[in-house]
């Protein structure tokens, strides 16, 4: 017999819900018995006693506090967060403007701190508790025309693993799924044709981007699986990991 999840009867909120890996998170969480805070800028369109579809801009840490003080005072503590909002440029370095680094960071910086701190609050008292933030595998491997995303990435990893430092006393672990190629609207907003995911598994030697030794792209089940073993008490001694779903594309784990 299987080990169960531990993760039916609990409240999880998860940012980016309306798509690609955070809506395939919800998706999972739900089938699992979780009730889920399902946020992106817009409401998530999902019915059901067992999901709370909220707008939210992760940038507003006021909005972020009120929303998550809400669902604890409304609906019940939260167990578990998932951080999947994130935005892409590929601008080289040059192109970048002042303007789309600040924003990049905004969401997938930024966010991720406001979030997790606003759960963490709430966790630390109860002294228990899970947060996942969902990275990216650029986070460890420089990209060309990604350094925006790639810096950003890699700042909310290392901080999700500080404060999985500070928590880990407290019985609240904080990990990290690093995804690579993935088949979601941002992977696919890249390709110039029909070609573009043959063009992503095979590698672009010159950009020194490597293929994928799998040959295949990820889908957001593989991604969100990752999550939700984190998240969940199979995962029960594990913290600060970081995670690579990748395929084998950055040849580490």
């Amino acid at each position: 017999m299987s080990r169960a999840s531990g993760l039916r009867g609990r409240i999880a909120l998860v940012t980016g819900a309306a798509g690609g890996i955070g809506e395939a998170v919800v998706r999972l969480l739900r089938e699992e018995g979780a009730s889920v805070v399902a946020t992106d800028l817009g409401a998530p369109r999902l019915e059901g006693k067992d999901v709370w579809p909220a707008a939210l801009d992760v940038t507003d840490s006021a909005a972020v506090d009120a929303l998550i003080d809400r669902v604890e005072q409304e609906w019940g503590a939260i167990d578990c967060g998932v951080n999947v909002a994130g935005i892409l440029s590929t601008d080289t370095v040059v192109e970048t403007t002042d303007t789309t680094w600040r924003r990049v960071f905004a969401v997938n910086t930024d966010g991720v701190f406001h979030v997790s701190r606003a759960l963490a609050r709430h966790m630390v008292r109860r002294r228990r508790g899970s947060l996942v933030t969902v990275g990216s595998n650029a986070a460890g491997i420089p990209r060309h025309a990604m350094a925006a995303y790639a810096a950003s990435k890699a700042a909310a990893t290392m901080f999700t693993r500080c404060l999985g430092l500070e928590l880990a006393p407290l019985g609240i672990r904080c990990n990290i799924v690093a995804p690579g190629s993935t088949l979601t609207p941002m992977q696919t907003g890249m390709w110039a044709d029909e070609h573009g995911a043959a063009r992503v598994i095979a590698g672009q030697p010159e950009r020194f981007k490597s293929g994928i030794p799998l040959g295949k792209l990820a889908t957001p089940d593989d991604v969100a699986d990752a999550v939700l073993f984190l998240l969940s008490d199979r995962a029960g001694h594990i913290t600060m990991a970081d995670l690579y779903v990748d395929g084998g594309a950055t040849l580490r784990g």
